[in-house]
């Protein structure tokens, strides 16, 4: 989801209080890999819960199936306030249960033998955090529409699944599949991920299945007077079912403007591979937010403008061509759903290649210099705060670069590789690769490296892991360049691009000023602009 446009006053404030923040242990135990998380892993929810929006209320249970690594008695579940575990069972029988903040411990009674597959059933109740502002602080928003029938959404990425429903509220550990039941009133449907089983039309109850694996946050619940549309679109792996369920008062603006849906799709098969999720399909559903990246079941709030709600955060007007959100979320089935961050401080995995992505749409259907005029433009967007990648083990996100200036260092590193095929095969490769993973940063630097070729560890480093942007300097003295860069980590030589009289010439500056013997109007000295490095002349 991206944050980075009408909360930059707010970014900044917050960026100043997570560079002094003092961590928690209720940080510890939901962002790392705790001694009662460690020893099973997951395979199997079935997420069997009732709203009801008159009482901004939820009840009902998640059934966690897995597998046992290693011999334990005691497992971590997690679960937010205000929301409470009214029992957890395990073959019939009631566990213990003990709680710190918001980790619940359970001490099971069954000897957990090595290899077995158990199942624990949490029941739980409450009313969930309402969302004061999604889905940057989400929860449940509960609104109505225009005509004052609920309209119902979940968001949590950040905040956690466990702020709404029980689970290992970690990254590293997805679930293999997944079971969603949700009964609302009569007159309202809940759309969740994957595809619609069946609906017990006594109850009001919507059953829907997950056949692949999924993140915990891309979990959601959208409920509401909607109506369905859809299509088959013709991709990579075949017929894929595209199914766009929104409230029935837009149903013909939909129907205009999801045809970016398709486009998209068209575009990032090209660069990214086949769709991760064929066989659960892909959806937009409509929210009383902006949107979210929820696997197979994105959610779209953007008001049915191009741009993002009708603004164009490049300032190029190319980021009009397109509905930010549609081109952005969905994006993320490859970057954030398909491949998945293991710790929240390499959260840039998905949202700098995801902003990368925009680019690419633009490239597909508009060329190479549109595109670049767009990512370019949104280093506007970048504030240095603080890097990119955040404390790991603690749930702590990096800077808000990670959208653009990630998608900077991803478009500077195209032209390091400066093989426009060779790149398009590292971007599918990595969703070959890392197909239905969840990854470290590490592992994707050392992907990129390896397929390209190139030791990138120090542009990386560089980008990622300081707040420092490269200073190119340079000196003019006759027909003599001289240059260098400040501002720069140790070791860090990146080649660069520049341009005397119309002619492209290769550089490789480092922290040591280096000559080079040109003929030309050495006045007439540029950058590359694809290069993402600060540019000053010396007298």
């Amino acid at each position: 989801m991206n944050k980075s446009i009408f909360l930059v006053g707010v970014m900044l404030f917050v960026s100043g209080l997570a560079t002094a923040q003092q961590f928690t242990e209720q940080d510890t135990l939901r962002g790392s890999i705790t001694p009662e998380r460690v020893w099973w892993d997951l395979n199997y929810y079935h997420l069997n819960i009732e709203v009801v929006p008159d009482k901004k209320y939820i009840s009902g249970s998640n059934t966690i199936r897995y597998q046992v690594l290693e011999n334990a008695q005691r497992m971590q579940v997690d679960l937010q306030s205000p929301l409470k575990i009214k029992k957890a069972t395990q073959d019939g029988k009631t566990l213990k249960v003990s709680s710190n903040g918001n980790a619940h411990f359970i001490t099971l009674e069954k000897q957990q033998k090595k290899g077995d597959f158990n199942e624990v059933v949490i029941h739980y109740s409450g009313n969930p955090k309402e969302a004061v502002r999604a889905p940057w602080d989400g929860g449940f928003s509960w609104k109505t529409d225009a005509n004052g029938k609920h309209f119902v959404a979940t968001s949590c990425q950040g905040l956690g699944a466990s702020v709404w429903w029980p689970n290992k509220d970690h990254m590293y550990d997805e679930v293999d599949s997944m079971a969603i039941s949700v009964k609302v009133p009569k007159g309202l449907m809940n759309i969740s991920n994957g595809r619609l089983r069946k609906i017990d039309e006594e109850t009001n109850t919507y059953h829907w299945f997950v056949s692949n694996p999924i993140n915990n946050y891309g979990v959601n619940v959208n409920i509401g007077d909607y109506v369905h549309f859809g299509e088959k679109y013709d991709g990579e792996k075949g017929a894929l079912d595209m199914d766009y369920y929104v409230l029935r008062d837009d149903l013909e603006k939909a129907k205009e403007h999801f045809k970016d849906a398709p486009k998209m799709m068209k575009a990032f098969e090209h660069w990214f591979g086949p769709y991760p999720f064929y066989e659960d399909s892909f959806k937009l559903v409509q929210v009383p937010y902006l949107g979210m990246e929820h696997q197979s079941s994105v959610t779209y709030g953007n008001q049915f403008k191009k741009g993002y709600l009708g603004r164009d955060l490049s300032g190029t007007g190319w980021g009009l061509k397109f509905d930010f959100i549609i081109i952005h979320e969905a994006g993320h089935e490859w970057f954030a759903n398909n491949i998945t961050y293991k710790d929240a401080a390499d959260m840039w995995v998905h949202e700098g290649f995801t902003a990368y992505s925009e680019n690419l749409f633009l490239d597909y259907y508009y060329g190479k210099e549109a595109a670049a005029d767009y990512v370019i433009g949104t280093r506007g967007n970048i504030q240095n705060d603080r890097p990119v990648i955040g404390t790991y083990n603690v749930n702590s996100e990096g800077s808000s670069d990670m959208y653009y200036k990630g998608a900077n260092l991803l478009h500077t590193i195209r032209q390091l590789v400066d093989d426009d095929k060779k790149w398009r095969t590292i971007l599918r490769g990595l969703n070959t690769k890392f197909y239905h993973s969840t990854v470290t940063t590490a592992e994707i630097e050392n992907y990129i490296s390896e397929q390209s070729g190139i030791d990138l560890s120090f542009v990386f480093d560089q980008y990622l892991r300081t707040r420092k942007i490269p200073l190119l300097q340079y000196k003019v003295e006759e027909n003599t360049l001289m240059y260098r860069y400040t501002n720069i980590i140790d070791g860090f030589k990146m080649p660069i691009s520049i341009r005397i009289e119309g002619n492209t010439h290769q550089i490789t500056p480092s922290a040591e000023w280096q000559n080079m013997e040109v003929e030309g109007n050495l006045d007439t000295f540029q950058v590359d602009r694809n290069f993402y490095v600060k540019v000053m002349q010396q007298q």
